[in-house]
């Protein structure tokens, strides 16, 4: 599976949390768990997405404006990262807190719609269907690597239900 589905699938999945996140009161504890769920989500997305995608086409990206596209969605991860940081403050959660999920959630819609056009399209330019297609496989094995869900989290206790 080529890595652009892989992600596009990893991004309605966020996307998702996101707009659930827009359903609760500040001071739901359901909100509290989602949260923890979208910051762990997101970083880990981030972190593999930086690693393998980015970095690939950061290496054959040769012109002035391939490198500032690019260059763009790092700094659109940096500003979604310093939200996320909010996500995992211990502070009280309250409208204030809400307000950040939704200017967080605000930010990665508009990354996804640039990704998805503007560095898609790099990347399908700079690289063969057969390196998006094993970066896929990379991306999937990553994931597998990464520890198991937290106990506390949303689906363990579903899982135990």
């Amino acid at each position: 599976m080529s890595i652009l589905d892989v992600i596009k699938k990893e991004h309605r999945e966020a996307m998702a949390m996101l707009d659930e996140a827009l359903k609760f009161d500040p001071d739901d504890a359901r909100l509290a768990d989602l949260a923890k769920r979208i910051e762990r989500a997101l970083t880990t997305h981030v972190e593999i997405e930086e690693r393998l995608f980015y970095g690939q086409i950061r290496k054959r990206a040769e012109e002035q404006e391939e490198r500032v596209d690019l260059f763009e969605a790092y700094t659109e991860h940096e500003v979604a990262a310093h939200l996320i940081g909010l996500l995992k403050s211990r502070r009280k959660r309250d409208e204030r807190f809400k307000a950040e999920i939704q200017v967080l959630g605000e930010s990665i819609k508009h990354h996804v719609q640039e990704e998805e056009s503007t560095i898609f399209a790099l990347a399908k330019k700079l690289l063969t269907a057969a390196e998006l297609d094993e970066l896929g496989l990379k991306w999937q094995k990553a994931r597998q690597q990464l520890p198991a869900e937290p106990p506390n989290s949303a689906n363990a206790r579903k899982k135990a239900a």
